[in-house]
């Protein structure tokens, strides 16, 4: 029995270990990925901006506190 408690034992550290070695991003994936979150922040951004996707908004909006209950 403890030899098997010591394979499982020597299983789980070695898990962890391989875990711990890939557990996270570099600071390259981490610029990367802030270059694409501000790349797409624009662009939605200049859709919402636009004169037609705008217009539409405020009609909504304008629609919502119009509504009578």
């Amino acid at each position: 029995m403890c030899k098997a408690v010591r394979a499982r034992m020597g299983a789980l550290v070695s898990r962890a270990r391989a875990a711990r070695r890939d557990a996270g991003m570099v600071t390259s994936e981490y610029a990367m990925g802030i270059v694409a979150a501000v790349a797409f922040a624009v662009v939605l951004y200049k859709v919402l901006s636009s004169g037609e996707v705008s217009a539409e908004l405020q009609g909504i909006v304008k629609r919502a506190l119009d509504a009578q209950m």
